[in-house]
């Protein structure tokens, strides 16, 4: 029972605290340090396991740390080379070599000095691409140029957490050597690809979400262990786990797998670090506490900013990057945490720097309002510049596709022979090996979950292609698509008139039913092979489509009405055959076919 009040009283103090910072532009993670102390010893004293929790919650960073592999594909990589490992370099070695000096010089050894000055040069993922999304600054040099950093910066934790274990007291004789860890480590890399292939090949022949999903957990958590058991980190396990499946076709469907269980538990670990944070020692330190948090503001900010200056950035982009990126990061909380349990740092040590980490975070949003301001001040007083080259490569692909059969595949064969870059999931495991046997991409992935469209980075695309064969699937996906990426163009695949109705109720507005125009040419031809000339055949054809597309618009508003409907449908027929009437002018029955034969409704047999 006291384990169940423990998880109520931590989500009912998450859902009330975290919305309102979120709204109040100071961040989610933020929002859960503050639970944590506010029910934490620091605090009402509600939860005092906060140790315990923390442990625990650590799964939440071993699937954060899953999930970045996935995101470090090859090509990916390839891509950003020259800003991830360019500026990434310079942001990460250059302001850490200031706060290495720094740690030197407070009286630590120069191993510990090293870790304490690499951490903390980390910044906040969590915090900053959200930021960066809420103001739509992603797409902006700036934006890329810090996500590249970023990106390199979530790199250098994976060698930090190795590197942890050979830099701790050894603990007695139980303690596995590390070459132990660095042999598990060599096989999982020789023959984790195809052994991991093998696996969701299977789980995918039952097309049960819940066995992928429980797959996708088994695969993270099994090789994070594994490697823990010999000697290394359960984060480094994990990260190479996703960086064996980031090039597979299930990576879409497994960052969507394990995307609700990393959130949750990622935010249970920030609370669980709230709940550790002694707010009692900036009252009995207050110097130490704030004068260590300003200090890293103003070392990271100052030193980013000149570094980049050094290597002639602009004076705004800089500006905008050293503010954006002065605060500290959350895997500064694990990285003090293992060094703590491998007795690197004693423990008032790490409450000092988690609490100094935790204020630099909380002073973030006001480093963003300070670079609005400086913004608008110097654009007041200085004329518009030319903005500046661009050199940067666009990732995102302009065009997703959800269902890659018979229509899709054809789309994407058109795409491909212009040169026209698309992301194509599909819910059909052995079609989409099929596929990418003829070198086309494709991955395994259900379009109708949000999870994987974010995955897919649906929201950063300019157009998307619902190819789905099902036709609720498609209205689910439609739906989602038209609500949660409004700014996206969806051009849809209508199995039917119907169909067509219900996804123009959902705001679906370029649409082709997938049989209409063959089904036009095989008419033409009809008309054709009855003898009409070849002009005057396509002539009736043209005229029926135009009259037809003005039709299902007319029909959409009362299509639930059937009684109607079918009334809408016959004065229809009875309209097109006046009009052709008097722009054709030649129409006659068929041998067969008696002059008062009954007109069938414009949309009968259309099902």
């Amino acid at each position: 029972m006291q384990s169940v009040a423990t998880f109520a009283a931590l989500l009912a103090v998450a859902v009330l605290l975290v919305p309102v910072f979120k709204r109040a532009g100071l961040g989610t993670v933020l929002g859960y340090l503050a639970a944590g102390v506010l029910i934490g010893p620091s605090g009402f004293g509600v939860v005092h396991d906060g140790e315990n929790l923390l442990h625990t919650a650590e799964l939440g960073v071993v699937l954060l740390l899953f999930i970045i592999g996935l995101e470090l594909q090859p090509s990916r990589l390839w891509a950003l080379r020259k800003p991830v490992f360019g500026l990434g370099g310079l942001q990460f070695f250059g302001v850490g070599a200031l706060l290495i000096g720094g740690a030197y010089l407070l009286g630590f050894d120069w191993p510990v000095a090293i870790l304490i000055g690499l951490t903390l040069a980390l910044s906040s993922t969590a915090f900053v691409l959200p930021t960066l999304a809420e103001r739509h600054e992603m797409h902006s040099r700036y934006g890329r140029e810090t996500f590249a950093i970023l990106l390199f910066q979530d790199l250098m934790v994976i060698p930090l957490l190795a590197l942890l274990p050979l830099l701790g007291v050894a603990g007695g004789e139980d303690d596995v050597s590390p070459l132990v860890g660095l042999g598990f480590l060599t096989v999982v890399l020789l023959i984790g690809r195809p052994a991991l292939d093998a696996v969701f090949r299977h789980v995918t022949r039952i097309n049960s979400r819940e066995m992928f999903t429980a797959a996708a957990l088994a695969t993270a958590l099994g090789l994070a262990l594994l490697l823990q058991a010999g000697g290394l980190s359960m984060s480094l396990g994990a990260f190479v786990a996703g960086v064996l499946l980031s090039d597979s076709d299930f990576r879409h469907e497994l960052e969507a797998a394990i995307a609700p269980f990393q959130g949750l538990l990622m935010g249970f670990f920030f609370i669980a670090v709230g709940m550790t944070i002694d707010l009692g020692m900036i009252v009995a330190h207050p110097l130490n506490v704030l004068g260590l948090t300003l200090a890293l503001i103003l070392v990271k900010g100052f030193g980013l900013y000149g570094l980049r200056r050094l290597v002639r950035g602009s004076r705004q982009v800089s500006r905008m990057q050293a503010l954006a990126l002065a605060q500290c990061g959350e895997f500064a909380f694990v990285l003090f945490g293992v060094a703590q349990g491998s007795r690197l740092l004693e423990a008032e040590v790490v409450a000092q720097l988690n609490l100094s980490v935790a204020l630099s975070m909380a002073i973030a949003p006001l480093l963003f309002i300070l670079a609005d301001r400086l913004n608008a001040r110097e654009a007041a007083a200085t004329p518009p510049a030319e903005p500046e080259t661009d050199d940067l490569p666009d990732l995102p692909n302009p065009v997703v596709m959800a269902g890659f059969g018979r229509v899709g595949q054809i789309v994407g064969r058109i795409l491909l022979a212009r040169k026209v870059p698309f992301t194509a999931l599909d819910i059909d495991h052995e079609e989409v090996q099929t596929i990418k046997r003829f070198g086309i991409q494709a991955y395994y992935g259900n379009a109708a979950h949000l999870d994987v469209l974010h995955a897919a980075r649906v929201g950063e695309a300019k157009v998307f292609v619902l190819a789905i064969d099902n036709i609720e699937t498609s209205l689910r996906t439609a739906e989602l698509v038209r609500k949660h990426f409004p700014d996206v163009t969806v051009i849809a695949r209508a199995r039917n008139r119907f169909h067509a109705y219900r996804l123009m109720d959902l705001g679906v507005e370029l649409m082709m039913r997938e049989t209409f125009r063959s089904s036009l040419d095989m008419a033409r031809m009809v008309f054709e092979a009855l003898g009409k000339a070849p002009d005057k055949a396509q002539q009736i054809v043209d005229r029926f489509a135009e009259h037809d597309a003005e039709l299902l618009g007319r029909e959409q508003a009362l299509y639930h009405d059937e009684h109607q409907l079918i009334q809408t449908s016959r004065e229809a027929s009875e309209e097109l055959m006046l009009i052709l009437e008097q722009e054709v002018g030649d129409a006659r029955p068929a041998p067969d076919t008696p002059d008062d034969a009954p007109t069938p409704p414009a949309t009968a047999g259309e099902r």
